[in-house]
């Protein structure tokens, strides 16, 4: 990425950061509807623990949803009500892994997210991403310690 793009990236209108915190907003309500269904139907002992770990995902999501809104209100906008489409699997793999990648989205947004903030000079907003943001990366974590494999290192950006 040239460093004009990065630049523009990173210069944002208060208009435009209110749609991009819808966009993770709906984000947070496709998180809390996939761990509400996955920790009900992930069956059998092997799942018992996950499902359970995956029920307080769910609560810790409503709690993201919840910060984001208040962040758009104070910015002057409307939270949105739309949750990003939910996949769905009768594979528990499947289902796991579909949390996994977008736990991955979650952070990278986010990361990104606080950098724009900061640039704005909205401190406050990048403080609660980042509490946010440390919870998604330990979901992250779990779900990559359910799925028996471990949390791949970061890409380097192409410059």
């Amino acid at each position: 990425m040239k460093k004009s793009d990065q630049a523009d990236e990173l210069n944002l209108t208060r208009e435009q950061m209110i749609a991009f915190l819808n966009e993770d907003l709906a984000g947070e309500y496709q998180a809390i509807i996939a761990y509400t269904v996955y920790s009900q139907v992930l069956k059998g002992a092997a799942y018992t623990d996950i499902a359970r770990e995956l029920e307080k995902h769910a609560a810790e999501e409503l709690g993201h949803a919840l910060k984001i809104s208040k962040q758009i209100d104070y910015f002057g906008g409307m939270p949105g009500v739309t949750p990003k489409p939910v996949k769905l699997s009768e594979d528990p793999v499947a289902m796991l892994q579909f949390d996994l990648e977008n736990e991955r989205q979650t952070v990278a947004r986010y990361r990104l997210r606080i950098r724009q903030a900061e640039a704005m000079g909205e401190f406050a907003l990048s403080e609660v991403l980042r509490g946010i943001i440390v919870q998604e990366q330990e979901h992250e974590m779990d779900l990559c310690d359910a799925l028996g494999i471990d949390v791949p290192p970061q890409k380097k950006k192409a410059e």
